[in-house]
């Protein structure tokens, strides 16, 4: 009964400190009559770059897309600080997302295929009930043929996130970077990043979560509740 508060908790938490603070310290405190624009600039980044790598520690585990993450926070400052051509960060923001679709479309040629990392794993279903009944019903080459089909999905859906963060990032930070400005224009793109990009790519996932599950529903007869991981 605790695990739903406490995902919520730290979802809240997440949406504050990645996304809230960062932007209302670079539109509203950037000025010198504040923390300066290079001050502005590294506080707002400390928020989400410290609760990238405190729950990276707090969970012990190797995160490729968590890494990504914090490497691009430390780009992004990298670009403020050093007052390169704001070109860079359009193309920061769609290389991103960009290289993990291209990670999970590579992962097919390994045995370790991002898309069983992401959702077919045993943190979130019953892989070995779900297998048992493929086995059964002979139906797992049918089954590892939707999920080919899923992992396109996901690399379409990081595509999408790769084509909108760059659009999104030329059309709204305009100023030099080092600025004011830069700052305040940066603190909107992260803002308006969430509704544009985050919301439609998790709409995405949900519906690919959803595929996945009508798939395994059809091809092994496994109802909703037999299919999702017990905690």
């Amino acid at each position: 009964m605790n695990t739903t508060p406490k995902q919520n908790s730290n979802s809240m938490l997440d949406l504050l400190l990645s996304i809230i603070l960062p932007s209302i310290i670079l539109m509203k405190f950037s000025t010198d009559e504040y923390l300066g624009p290079t001050g502005g600039l590294i506080i707002a980044l400390a928020f989400p770059l410290g609760w990238g790598l405190f729950d990276l520690i707090k969970n012990r585990k190797f995160n490729f897309i968590a890494l990504l993450g914090l490497i691009s926070i430390l780009l992004t400052g990298g670009i403020g600080l050093l007052a390169l051509d704001v070109k860079w960060l359009a193309i920061k923001e769609a290389a991103v997302p960009g290289m993990i679709g291209i990670a999970v479309l590579l992962s097919v040629f390994t045995p370790y295929p991002l898309v069983r990392t992401l959702l077919f794993n045993p943190a979130v279903m019953n892989i070995k009930l779900i297998e048992e009944k493929l086995e059964q019903s002979n139906n797992r080459h049918q089954f590892e043929d939707r999920l080919m089909k899923a992992t396109y999905f996901v690399a379409g859906s990081f595509a999408f996130s790769a084509v909108m963060n760059y659009i999104l990032a030329k059309a709204i930070v305009t100023s030099p970077a080092g600025t004011q400005a830069f700052n305040e224009e940066l603190g909107q793109l992260t803002l308006y990043s969430y509704p544009v990009i985050a919301i439609p790519s998790m709409l995405m996932t949900m519906g690919i979560l959803y595929y996945l599950w009508r798939s395994i529903r059809d091809l092994t007869g496994l109802k909703l509740e037999q299919v999702v991981a017990s905690k």
